[in-house]
């Protein structure tokens, strides 16, 4: 339902954006939600993919609530964590805000043009494709242990403007694109890019990762705000412990370096492959 504002001679002006209500929620299950929230947080700081146990965990906790106020509670929740994780890596990692900004713009086009054409293709198709990659990225990183650590030669490499260009239009647009048409490890997948096109060490790469998650996340959340999909109360709340998690995240990423990410990594790829494995086939 929307409101609108009576002039002085009762006519109404233009409505006012659509407001969510708030469902019923039992203690137990709001603890519950933030306690995922704060564990979403931290995985996403570390190496992304926290969307993985945040959104099951809401559709869980909120089972008669429409799909659509699920993900924008999501994002109003995400975003939160995702700003903090930046600015925490902002200040001791070594971050090119410009051109992770860039790519967060891309990222936001593609998203964009993926949620157009989302409609008109079944993830019953995408999802044994996507965890054949996943299978792929598993096998690489454990194969080539060198893979993300800073004492790599690759990450000697200078970034010249035909590897922006490249992390731009691949990692940005190609991303973007897939997280609007489908979604599952975005964040995950824009560490390993631009760890692979930019020759980062993957702390390095979380880092500009979160610039890029935030840019998306802003976008998508602006989307879902003016359509009243957003449970802002319950996302406020949630926010809180997600910010939390992620700082804590970022801050232990720092800390314990590139192999602890990777160690990271592993799990959460071999987490999602499962996660997509089930949805298939039940």
């Amino acid at each position: 339902m929307s409101l609108s504002l009576p002039t002085i001679d009762g006519r109404h002006t233009h409505p006012l954006p659509k407001v969510a209500i708030m469902p019923d929620i039992s203690l137990t299950t709001l603890v519950v939600l933030c306690l995922a929230a704060a564990a979403a947080g931290w995985i996403d700081a570390v190496v992304g993919g926290g969307g993985l146990l945040l959104l099951p965990a809401l559709l869980l906790g909120l089972p008669h609530v429409p799909a659509a106020h699920i993900l924008g509670t999501n994002k109003a929740v995400a975003i939160v964590g995702t700003s903090g994780a930046a600015v925490t890596y902002l200040r001791k990692a070594p971050v090119k805000v410009g051109t992770a900004v860039r790519i967060g713009l891309a990222a936001l086009a593609g998203s964009m043009t993926g949620a157009f054409f989302a409609a008109g293709i079944s993830s019953d198709v995408l999802r044994p494709v996507i965890m054949v990659v996943l299978l792929g990225v598993a096998a690489f990183v454990l194969l080539r242990p060198s893979f993300g650590r800073a004492a790599d030669d690759d990450a000697k490499v200078p970034v010249t403007r035909a590897r922006t260009v490249t992390a731009i239009v691949l990692v940005g647009g190609g991303i973007g694109f897939y997280d609007g048409l489908f979604g599952p490890g975005t964040g995950t997948f824009l560490v390993l890019a631009l760890t692979a096109v930019l020759h980062l060490d993957l702390v390095t790469a979380s880092a500009n990762a979160k610039i890029v998650n935030v840019c998306t996340n802003a976008g998508a959340l602006a989307m879902f705000a003016y359509q009243g999909t957003v449970l802002w109360q319950l996302a406020a709340l949630m926010a809180l412990f997600n910010l939390a998690g992620a700082m804590a995240g970022a801050r232990m990423a720092l800390r314990k370096g590139s192999e602890f990410v990777r160690g990271v990594l592993l799990v959460v790829v071999f987490s999602l492959v499962a996660k997509l494995a089930f949805d298939q086939w039940t």
